[in-house]
């Protein structure tokens, strides 16, 4: 997207994507993150939970790759907060929304979420995306 595209109230594309069953055991290997939350079923349901549950870093990137995607720049992200506030679970689609709040400098300031139907999994996200001219 250009500079223009970057304005003031704009959406931008979502971002979609749907969690396989074996990704939270891929994502532990990556991340370092083996909580039997993530990996183990058993152990998921045996603390109530419906099954294992996606990392939350993992939801995370997906926002990012949001921005990233949007801007058409892995390195035009310069900035992310984000607010866990959801489970993500397996073989849902994964919905990452973004709207452009400011632009200043060339660095647009970004509202973002993700959801999984009617579960927000991360909320209040912002992210300053440097946009190009």
């Amino acid at each position: 997207m250009s500079a223009a595209e970057f304005e003031p109230g704009a959406q931008l594309p979502d971002l979609k994507t749907t969690p396989d069953r074996f990704l939270t055991v891929r994502y532990a290997g990556a991340s370092g993150d083996f909580n039997p939350i993530h990996i183990d079923e058993e152990f998921a349901k045996s603390v109530g939970l419906p099954g294992r549950i996606l990392h939350g870093l993992w939801s995370m990137a997906q926002v990012a790759r949001a921005q990233t995607e949007a801007a058409g720049d892995p390195a035009a992200l310069r900035a992310l907060s984000v607010q866990f506030r959801g489970m993500g679970v397996l073989e849902q689609e994964l919905v990452v929304t973004s709207r452009v709040k400011r632009v200043e400098d060339g660095v647009a300031t970004v509202a973002a979420e993700a959801r999984q139907g009617d579960t927000r999994i991360v909320r209040n996200a912002v992210a300053e995306v440097v946009v190009k001219p």
